[in-house]
């Protein structure tokens, strides 16, 4: 599949400008991110890229801050050189170490996750990501049923199986990332997780102690009816891929009519991550 980069030159004067243009982005198809110091760079897939959508949804954003962009054909053959440029190993908390097949190992933190950087979402170097491997590592996961949806890389599913989760269901809609799931799971020696390739449709017929949901505002919204179906009584589930203001109030709106009661949430750059029990 050939990707579009998207390289986007901002003057703003907060930060949460440039994040309201990219989660906007992936309202419409985009699905990979690199902030620069300068701006950001977004990539689609040559197949769902609108030029007419792109330009009607920017409209709204030219009054808020100046910006361009540049368009450029990444054709398949070379993502994973333009990945192996950019990708550097990251920290969480001094107890989780994400890096490549490319990165030696540091044998210092208590978890490692190896990632093989293709085209999927979820490195960990995003806010949302990072944000939700916290909770994972704050909270019981020992012997739990867990659901990962848009699992992107598989890296929430690695964790949660890697802190004694018994069985993991992993689901993304995007065929390369249902594949890179299944791909990183190997790489960490994990073989209690199940990757599903498609969207709420797909979810078993199955009953949940945890969910993990890191898309976006919209998806999830779409989907919380569902993920209330699956969760057990008592069970908990991690939302994040959205805003402080004013996403987190209109999730919890949303939580409340499936019976989901807001608990706690951490915020990095206006970003959000938060729990919720059933």
């Amino acid at each position: 599949m050939n990707y579009y980069e998207l390289l986007f030159t901002t003057i703003t004067t907060e930060d949460y400008q440039q994040d309201l243009l990219i989660n906007a982005l992936g309202e419409i198809g985009f699905d990979t991110f690199e902030e620069l110091d300068f701006g950001f760079k977004a990539y689609i897939p040559v197949d769902d890229f609108n030029r007419e959508l792109l330009d009607e949804m920017l409209l709204s954003y030219r009054d808020l801050f100046a910006f361009s962009y540049e368009v450029t054909l990444i054709p398949q053959k070379n993502w994973n050189e333009v990945w192996e440029s950019n990708f550097e190993p990251i920290e969480i908390g001094n107890q989780i170490f994400v890096r490549a097949t490319f990165h030696q190992p540091k044998s210092q933190f208590p978890y490692e996750i190896v990632i093989d950087p293709k085209m999927a979402f979820g490195t960990g170097h995003h806010q949302t990501t990072a944000m939700m491997l916290e909770l994972v590592l704050e909270n019981e996961f020992a012997g739990k049923k867990v659901l990962d949806m848009g699992c992107g890389t598989g890296i929430l599913a690695i964790m949660a199986s890697k802190l004694g989760a018994a069985e993991i269901t992993a689901i993304d809609y995007d065929p390369i990332c249902y594949a890179s799931t299944i791909e990183n799971a190997q790489l960490n020696h994990i073989e209690n997780i199940t990757a599903l390739c498609g969207s709420k449709e797909v979810v078993p017929e199955e009953s949940f102690d945890i969910i993990l949901a890191n898309i976006n505002r919209n998806i999830l919204i779409d989907q919380m009816e569902r993920y209330s179906q699956v969760l057990k009584t008592d069970g908990e589930i991690y939302f994040s891929g959205f805003y402080e203001a004013p996403d987190l109030d209109i999730i919890t709106e949303e939580a409340r009519k499936y019976g989901l009661k807001y608990i706690s949430h951490k915020k990095n750059k206006d970003w959000v991550a938060a729990k919720f029990v059933k």
